[in-house]
């Protein structure tokens, strides 16, 4: 999967009615967009030093001479907190680098109105890339602490998570057994290529369930495991637990890094399926002090049942961070999750003609692949 971010020019009504308003230059300072005389008020120094946790914070803060230095500083150094919070918590080392942030110039020109740009997280290490990359550093560390020897997990029949958890177990020379979801009767086919060729090649074993069967099965593949002497870690689809969901917060670091150098973006468009990118992407970029707007574009469940669920798992990563101060609410709010439906189609997975053609955009003009139940809806 990757991420779209838009700038300039773009504007949809439901926004205005969802989230609240921001400053333009997405920082925790909302006062600083105003002018001299037009009811700014400059924060007195003792109150700006209660921002600053150590001696090389306040020192900045001391020399911020403007409203947009002193911004910039606050900004910069809740930036750094969540860093040094993350920095805290044991991972694996699959991500050497922030993936970078392309602008869409084709698909820009071809389009009109918004500026795109993409965040190629398609890029990512293990077999094939992807999302889960960024959730797996955390939970497998998880596993290689508990001392675990095979990861078990749950994806749909063709499951990035699978396929990537797969991988990390190869990588780690742990077993992998993967529970498939055949959420869409009839859809699966054990000759079929994609994902669940890959399953095999990376020496995972599988089990297909159908919908809704997965936790009877979870219970029942530990227990086989256990009595056979392993020591199974059971990781829960997506990957998306506040664990897991601390991947999306390192990730929103590099797009705050971005925007610091290269200018803010004015919304920031993702999958919400399992919830992990979507809640992490959204803690990060809060607890940052960072408003860009997040919109989560629904894979399978509608809105109201979605956004409850982000908002949740958005909490709970701030709360994994030990950033809440005085709760995670206050830093994440009900407004600042924002999740659409219109794009699900008939059911998950099922294709659709804006789907194909969205695909078919962005190969020829961006020579880039889109999947088609994720960033092809």
């Amino acid at each position: 999967k990757s991420l779209f971010a838009l700038r300039s020019g773009f504007r949809d009504p439901r926004f205005d009615q969802q989230m609240p308003a921001v400053p333009d230059r997405n920082t925790a300072m909302s006062a600083s967009q105003q002018q001299p005389g037009a009811g700014a008020v400059r924060a007195p120094a003792s109150k700006v030093g209660l921002y600053a946790e150590t001696s090389h914070a306040a020192l900045r803060l001391s020399f911020a001479t403007t409203d947009d230095d002193l911004a910039r500083a606050i900004a910069s150094h809740a930036g750094e907190r969540v860093q040094r919070a993350l920095d805290a918590i044991p991972r694996r080392r699959y991500v050497k680098q922030a993936t970078p942030i392309e602008r869409l110039d084709n698909l820009s020109a071809l389009l009109g109105g918004a500026e795109m740009f993409v965040k190629r997280d398609d890029l990512l290490p293990l077999a094939g890339g992807g999302s889960k990359t960024r959730k797996l550093e955390y939970l497998v560390q998880a596993a290689i602490d508990a001392g675990a020897d095979t990861l078990v997990t749950c994806g749909a029949v063709q499951s990035n998570h699978c396929r990537l958890t797969a991988s990390a177990a190869a990588r780690e020379r742990l077993g992998c057994h993967l529970i498939l979801e055949e959420r869409v009767a009839g859809s699966y086919d054990p000759a079929a290529g994609g994902n669940n060729y890959t399953f095999g090649l990376l020496g995972a074993t599988t089990a297909v369930v159908p919908a809704g069967g997965v936790p009877e099965e979870e219970a029942r593949a530990m227990a086989t495991l256990r009595a056979a002497g392993k020591r199974p870690f059971w990781i829960a689809g997506g990957g998306s637990t506040e664990l897991g969901s601390l991947g999306y917060a390192r990730a929103a670091l590099e797009v705050v890094a971005h925007a610091r150098e290269h200018g803010p973006f004015d919304a920031i468009v993702l999958c919400s399926g399992s919830g992990g990118t979507h809640a992490g992407m959204l803690a990060g970029l809060r607890a940052a002090g960072d408003r860009t707007p997040v919109v989560g574009i629904s894979t399978r469940a509608a809105a109201p049942a979605q956004a409850a669920k982000i908002l949740a798992l958005a909490r709970d990563t701030v709360s994994k961070l030990g950033l809440g101060g005085a709760g995670a609410g206050a830093v994440v709010g009900e407004r600042d999750v924002v999740v659409l439906d219109e794009f699900v189609g008939p059911g998950y997975s099922l294709p659709t003609a804006e789907m194909a053609e969205a695909i078919e955009l962005f190969a020829r003009e961006e020579s880039i692949f889109l999947d088609p139940v994720y960033t092809g809806s």
